[in-house]
């Protein structure tokens, strides 16, 4: 007998069967899906919109037909011709299931808006930007030498400013000759000087113009884009913000994009499209939020990894996922922002890639590079930046290693059962009584804990949600300390556990974290599956982590820090419980924030760091875990928590772990030999 349709929902990772003709909007209803309807699913709000896939998804086993969902309808056009709709997207009311399908959720489509935990750091930085304005004083045209305008205005600037050479598009010089007419032959103008190459103008303004000029620092991730806008005089950032990188529909780990592109023709298109789309979208939330002129935007910097190098840059990622893993490019790129469509900013602002280190080690990790500086170092230091994909550096002033270790979207949530996005209601922090091994925890959007009177309150707006990585690091690491999880990562029953928290489901069991089904909420749990797709996050980040101590001959790491969203909300002690990095004193074990984007913002703000880090990554050295044969050794030992062989010192002085061992087939009995169920 044939089986219902399958459908997968992005980002979340849910999936379930269900009956051809199911409304999508019913699906995710059942599935526990956050996507919003306001009417009730009577096509009149819009608020369900999703966004179907097409082709081939290796990832979640399924190929998604044209004809997967029912046929756009009337209500469907109605509110198109109303009120418009994104080409591609579907009403969830309307959309019916008629075949495996995966389906993405856009943020906006969401109850619970997800938090996009990059917020600009504050530590200075050394302003020198590439783009400054200069006010000249032009000779006016004469008919004994006939010169053209731009010809005198750079001969004022090598006279007056020592810029010689500079060049000029032709929107600047459709805007020169009026300019320095209604000026009365003096002008500002905005001028790029590149470390290499010839210096240009990218805008003019009649007499004096005192500006600022304005810059857009990104961090292009692989889950999340985060954007800076920075005011080039000072550094300071005007306003940031972020989103779900839209790609995400595509598949949410970088291989599974890859996979995409390999197996639909124009798939790396589309995901070019949706990429430059998400970011000009941003562009123009920042400039509202900061009351800016889109003209004054002069310059971006981005960062990111590899793929999303070339899927920003509209270049096929297929060689990126095969060995030799080649770049197209590894250096360092200067471009006009149009010709990567990016809009929303002056039409003559420069983009500026940094360099990326290795097919697996991209701009981002060169920008945590520039931030935290390793080769200064007399102590070595282990620098991680935890995401979809972690980019790792060890070294001091010796030697700098870097590698990428493909950790998964876990750590964001995604493949966890009670699993999300961080957002106002996710449980973000838990703590478990090692003794009555009872739970309490923290939800974004409150700073009260959940034994507290007052949570109820304080909690009734947001709701309890779900659990976001932050969340279910510290409830897996907790599980272990009270004795709930074994070495293995096997959760107990009640009877070896002593808590009917411990709720058996089939074959294994789960920790009940809360239930609140009596009031309509959900039952969030860390089930079983849980449990194991953490061990394989955190079990590839500590073996590229050690990797790079066996090429360096070492057993520990002086200093640990943890930079990106995770370095800051995520408590050391639950990295080292969980085996996520290697054992060290636990004040030596620091967060550096976003600095992938601190990194950008230096490079936005400073022409001199940008020639540093091309310096620099080109002494960095690369190791490619992918073809490492320690790698899979490293990995199965990291599968322990915190691991099987690596001694761990200083955690067993501040949280030593409870030697528990449980078996699958029931409990042990007083002689010690193993009791089957009947």
């Amino acid at each position: 007998m044939a089986q219902d349709p399958l459908v997968v929902f992005t980002p979340s990772g849910k999936r379930g069967r269900f009956a051809v003709g199911t409304p999508i909007l019913t699906a995710a209803r059942q599935l526990g899906v956050d996507l919003d309807s306001v009417c009730g699913g009577r096509g009149i709000c819009s608020k369900c919109q999703i966004q179907p896939g097409l082709g081939d998804f290796p990832k979640h086993g399924v190929t998604v037909a044209s004809d997967a969902l029912s046929n756009w309808n009337a209500v469907e056009q109605r509110y198109k011709d109303k009120r418009g709709l994104i080409d591609g997207r579907r009403l969830g009311c309307q959309a019916k299931v008629q075949g495996d399908v995966v389906v993405d959720v856009p943020p906006e489509s969401q109850v619970h808006k997800q938090v996009i935990r990059k917020s600009a750091s504050q530590r200075p930085i050394t302003m020198d930007p590439a783009t400054r304005l200069y006010y000249v004083e032009v000779a006016q045209p004469d008919m004994d030498e006939p010169t053209g305008d731009l010809e005198r205005v750079g001969q004022a600037l090598e006279a007056q400013w020592d810029i010689t050479g500079v060049t000029a598009s032709l929107g600047v010089l459709r805007a020169l000759q009026p300019a320095l007419r209604k000026g009365q032959w003096t002008v500002t103008l905005a001028v790029f000087q590149p470390p290499h190459g010839r210096a240009e103008i990218l805008d003019v303004w009649p007499g004096f113009f005192e500006g600022p000029l304005y810059g857009l620092a990104v961090d292009l991730g692989s889950t999340t884009i985060a954007a800076h806008l920075c005011d080039l005089s000072d550094g300071s950032v005007l306003a940031s913000s972020g989103l779900m990188n839209p790609q995400i529909r595509f598949g949410e780990d970088l291989m599974s994009r890859v996979s995409y592109a390999m197996m639909n023709p124009g798939g790396d298109v589309e995901m070019t499209r949706a990429v430059r789309e998400g970011i000009n979208t941003l562009f123009a939330e920042l400039a509202r939020e900061a009351d800016v002129e889109l003209r004054q935007v002069v310059e971006t910097v981005f960062v990111c990894n590899p793929v999303m190098h070339h899927l920003l840059l509209g270049i096929d990622p297929v060689e990126l996922g095969q060995a030799p893993f080649a770049l197209a490019t590894s250096g360092s790129l200067s471009l006009h922002a149009r010709e990567l469509e990016l809009s929303n900013l002056n039409p003559n602002a420069q983009t500026y890639l940094l360099p990326c280190i290795a097919g697996h080690v991209g701009a981002d990790a060169a920008a945590v590079a520039l931030s935290e500086s390793p080769e200064t170092s007399d102590d070595l230091v282990l620098i991680v930046d935890v995401g979809t994909n972690a980019e790792i550096l060890l070294g001091n002033r010796s030697k700098v290693l870097a590698c990428s270790s493909p950790t998964g979207p876990a750590f964001e949530g995604a493949q966890i059962s009670a699993g999300q996005r961080a957002a106002p209601g996710a449980i973000e922090r838990v703590e478990i009584d090692p003794v009555t091994k009872e739970p309490r925890f923290r939800v974004i959007g409150s700073d009260v804990w959940s034994d507290a009177p007052e949570f109820a309150e304080a909690t009734a707006e947001t709701g309890i949600t779900g659990i976001c990585g932050s969340g279910i690091i510290e409830a897996v690491a907790e599980m272990r300390m009270a004795g709930l999880l074994d070495p293995s990562g096997l959760i107990g029953s009640e009877a070896q556990t002593g808590t009917p928290r411990a709720v058996a489901t089939g074959r294994t069991n789960e920790y009940l974290l809360w239930d609140g089904t009596e009031a309509g909420g959900p039952r969030i749990t860390v089930t079983q599956g849980d449990i194991r797709a953490i061990q394989l996050a955190k079990s590839a980040l500590y073996a590229g982590a050690r990797l790079l101590m066996d090429e360096l001959g070492v057993d520990t790491v002086d200093r640990v820090t943890l930079a990106g969203a995770f370095g800051a909300h995520i408590s050391p002690k639950h990295a080292m419980v969980l085996g996520m990095i290697p054992d060290a004193q636990l004040e030596n074990v620091t967060s550096a924030g976003n600095a992938a984007g601190h990194g950008a913002r230096m490079a936005l703000c400073n022409a001199g760091a940008r020639a540093h880090i091309e310096g620099l990554v080109s002494r960095i050295e690369k190791i490619e875990t992918a073809i490492e044969p320690k790698f899979q050794e490293h990995f199965v030992n990291a599968n322990a928590i915190p691991h099987a062989t690596d001694p761990f010192p200083h955690l067993a002085a501040i949280a030593p772990l409870p030697a528990t061992h449980f078996g699958q087939g029931g409990e042990k009995n007083s002689s010690g030999r193993r009791r089957r169920r009947a």
